[in-house]
């Protein structure tokens, strides 16, 4: 696991310095809490999880809505359940504002009975209206393609997506993935660049790469993502990093990942961050425990000089 900064905006993710956020549904295997998406909104941070049972007890049954003033201790506003969103399982959300104030949550929606994935979005003046039945499908996939796990990000006039994106061919294969990336003038409709991060043969990454979370930091974009090096780590993706210029092909990072969890699967996944005016840097992401379960933990970065501010991005 890497030990330097490889100009990162905040030091690697380790489990020992973090705190407890959401524990599981239940200490045991296949029980999660994670997948976190977070924003800050006139010094409130607003986050969305996912919570999942085991294969053949539910998967994940729900998307949860919360808000916090210290980053820590939240308390719930929403619970999106899978089956008033007609979906399988739910997976990672993304939890964004407009320029307007509303609050839009994308939902990744597995379709029963198959191995496809399409995201929709909820819209709401508050997270505590999201209303399920006002929802609109707004990445479909396709026959050929299931789309999850969305990361969107507002610059100026353009929206911007990165997205992980599945092989529905053979259904052997579908656990492989790739981040395409997207923009759009709404966040609505969206229109696809292309593939931009793969994994790397015969490294850590080779079998499949989730971007999780994007932030621009000293001219580049810096991007945070899941990877596995095959089928049987599906479910206990490590952190890595990897960065580019503007939004165009992301380079991955060193030999290593950047963080993963010390216990058995090795999960550290799902890496998000909020960036705190003036104090720092706020991570949220999932951990797989000594027990097998699934936990969301957060760090907290005190800004150390006025180098290490992030700066706009160039498209």
């Amino acid at each position: 696991m890497v030990d330097r900064d490889p100009g990162l905006p905040f030091p690697p993710p380790r489990p020992e310095r973090s705190r407890l956020v959401v524990a599981p549904p239940q200490d045991a295997p296949g029980y999660w809490a994670g997948a976190p998406s977070a924003c800050l909104v006139d010094g409130t941070t607003y986050l969305a999880y996912r919570l999942r049972r085991p294969i053949g007890a539910g998967r994940g049954y729900a998307v949860v809505v919360a808000r916090s003033q210290d980053g820590e201790r939240f308390e719930t506003l929403a619970v999106i359940d899978k089956d008033r969103m007609s979906a399988e399982s739910l997976e990672r959300p993304a939890l964004v504002v407009t320029e307007d104030g509303a609050f839009r949550l994308y939902v990744s929606c597995a379709t029963p009975g198959t191995k496809h994935w399409r995201v929709e979005v909820l819209e709401a003046a508050d997270p505590a209206a999201f209303d399920p039945v006002r929802s609109n499908v707004v990445l479909p996939g396709s026959r050929l393609v299931g789309v999850k796990d969305p990361v969107i990000r507002h610059d100026g006039d353009k929206w911007h997506l990165w997205a992980s994106c599945h092989p529905l061919a053979d259904p052997d294969e579908a656990d492989q993935m790739v981040t395409d990336y997207a923009t759009s003038a709404n966040g609505l409709e969206w229109v696809w660049q292309g593939t931009v991060l793969t994994g790397r043969p015969g490294r850590w990454d080779a079998r499949g790469v989730r971007v999780s979370t994007v932030i621009p930091h000293e001219g580049r974009t810096v991007a945070f993502y899941d990877g596995r090096a095959s089928a049987a780590e599906n479910y206990e993706e490590r952190t890595g990093v990897a960065v580019g210029q503007g939004y165009s092909v992301l380079v991955p990072q060193g030999e290593e990942p950047l963080g993963a969890s010390p216990h058995a699967g090795g999960g550290l996944r799902y890496l998000d961050a909020v960036r705190v005016p003036g104090e720092g840097w706020r991570v949220y992401y999932e951990v797989t425990r000594a027990d097998g379960a699934h936990e969301l933990r957060t760090e907290f970065h005190p800004t150390l000089s006025q180098s290490a501010q992030s700066q706009p991005v160039s498209s």
